[in-house]
Formats: C-alpha cells, sequence, structure tokens
C-alpha cells in the first residue's frame, strides 16, 4: 500500500475545478506501485473469477457492433504475459473484490473525498478496473454510468471524450437502451471527432471522465496498464433511474425529455421509476 498521498494539493485543486461534469488531466503518484506489474497482475487474474475478465483482439475500429467476433484466441494468463505482441485489450474487472486491491482502491479513493462529497455526496459502490493492452490497442466508443478516473501506471494512451449532454452523439434512445440492459458500446460517425477532447496520458497522469460521457482509447507504441477508480453517487443513481422512467414512457407512446445533468437530481422521473420497480418486486413475490 502506498504511504505518500496519490494526489497532491495540486492534482485536487485540479479535480475540484473539472468535478462532477468536466472531462480533464490531473497527476497522481501511484505509477510505480507493484501491485500493478505484469506478474502481479497474472496471479490477480488467477484469483478472480474468470467472469470478471474480459479480454479481446485490439485492432477494432473506434465504432464496434456489440455482436462483432472480437476474441483473441487466447486464455486470460496467455494474454496478459503476451500482452505486449499479441495485439489484444483485457480488463481485470471489481478488482475490489479482492482484498489486496480493494484496500489499495479505498486507500486512493479516500483522497478524493474531499471534492466529492461535497459536491455529488457520498461516494457509493466503489469499484476498480484494471486495463492491460497491446501497444496501438483501441477501446471502442461507449459509455459507463460511473464517475471515474482513470489512473495511467505503464505506457501511454489518448483518450478522447465527449460532452455527456450532446444528444446528437448519445441520443435518448442509447441511454435508455443501456439503463434496461444494453451495451454499452455506441453508433460512431466520424463527425463526432470535432466534438471531443483528447486527452494524452503517460505514467503518473490520469483522466476525469464525467458520467455517461462517451468516449474511445488508442494506446501509444508500448504496452499500456491503467488503473479505474469509479463510484456512484445518488445523483447518478437518479440519472440513471430518470433514463429508465424515460424507457417505459417512451414505450408507453410517450416522447420524455431527456434527464437533466448535474446539478438537476431527476427527482420526479427518479422516484417514479424506483416505485414502479418496487411494485413489480412485490408482484414477482407474490
Amino acid at each position: 500500500m502506498p504511504h505518500d498521498p496519490v494526489f497532491g494539493p495540486a492534482d485536487l485543486s485540479d479535480f475540484r475545478a473539472m468535478y462532477p461534469e468536466r472531462a480533464g488531466r490531473i497527476g497522481h503518484k501511484l505509477a510505480d506501485h507493484p501491485a500493478f506489474a505484469l506478474d502481479a497482475l497474472v496471479d490477480l487474474a488467477s484469483r478472480l473469477d474468470p467472469r470478471q475478465v474480459e479480454y479481446n483482439r485490439g485492432d477494432l475500429p473506434v465504432g464496434v457492433d456489440p455482436e462483432a467476433d472480437v476474441a483473441n484466441g487466447l486464455d486470460i494468463a496467455a494474454t496478459i504475459r503476451s500482452i505486449e505482441n499479441n495485439g489484444s485489450w483485457m480488463v481485470l474487472k471489481f478488482v475490489e473484490r479482492d482484498p489486496l486491491y480493494r484496500a489499495l482502491l479505498e486507500e486512493t479513493l479516500h483522497e478524493l473525498r474531499g471534492v466529492v462529497d461535497p459536491t455529488t455526496g457520498p461516494m457509493l459502490k466503489m469499484e476498480g478496473f484494471i486495463f492491460v493492452s497491446s501497444p496501438n490497442a483501441m477501446t471502442p466508443f461507449h459509455f459507463d454510468p460511473e464517475h471515474n478516473l482513470l489512473l495511467q501506471m505503464r505506457g501511454t494512451k489518448t483518450m478522447t471524450v465527449f460532452p455527456a449532454d450532446d444528444p446528437t452523439i448519445a441520443g435518448p434512445v442509447q441511454h435508455e437502451t443501456f439503463h434496461m440492459g444494453g451495451h454499452r458500446n455506441l453508433p460512431w460517425q466520424d463527425a463526432f471527432l470535432a466534438k471531443g477532447i483528447a486527452v494524452d496520458l503517460e505514467p503518473g497522469q490520469a483522466v476525469h471522465v464525467p458520467v455517461k460521457a462517451p468516449h474511445f482509447v488508442r494506446n501509444g507504441p508500448a504496452t499500456s496498464i491503467s488503473f479505474s477508480i469509479t463510484w456512484r453517487s445518488e445523483w447518478s443513481y437518479r440519472e440513471a433511474s430518470a433514463h429508465g422512467m424515460n424507457a417505459l414512457l417512451r414505450r408507453a407512446g410517450v416522447d420524455p425529455a431527456m434527464p437533466a445533468r448535474y446539478p438537476a437530481q431527476n427527482h420526479a422521473k427518479s422516484l417514479a421509476y424506483r416505485a414502479i420497480g418496487k411494485v413489480r418486486n412485490v408482484l414477482d413475490r407474490a
């Protein structure tokens, strides 16, 4: 476990200026931690449930159909051990289920609470993801429901982040489909690129990704390892529930307005959707 702070005063100041709705880069001091060496990650993967490890070919376009065959033909351990030359992309999910990485995640997130808690409330559902990628590998265009800070540990990459509130990039149907169980990948158009912010990362740098901000990632010329520390907030759950309510309204023939972004709280639709969910649970148990 690191004994020195992961984030310095200037890093926290930069984070405060962008949280929760602006993408941007800050510094960190975790890059040399031994938990992110390849051998340590092979050991971690062996301890995780195989369902917590996702991996595929890295030679993918920006936009990928969720139904496309992207398998790399290797097993988990072989993918990590030969990552420097096998052209793959891998993520170890929910690493907080391992005691070593849970302690590391909690310690790192604790340093951000002074910024996060007064803004979006207490951190909820804190989770960690470790990305291990071959040179020049691509993470296709997608979005995620969490507040996310991705820390670069080894190699370089460029994450291109797009506005979370632009319906021409990710429209109501994409949001609603995702929150009703659909895939995270989004349809891509080359015209989107002009609206993105390209954030270059090297070891010791991190990028803040707002909730549901579409993005794609291209690795640099060396093997890349990144640590994504994520959390939910009550605001993010309300945003998700409001999209779920919109999906129900759309099925009923209504064309609802998109939920508002932070600091709007989306109380009405969120409460309605959660109430419907509670009724469904009662009926399912009856």
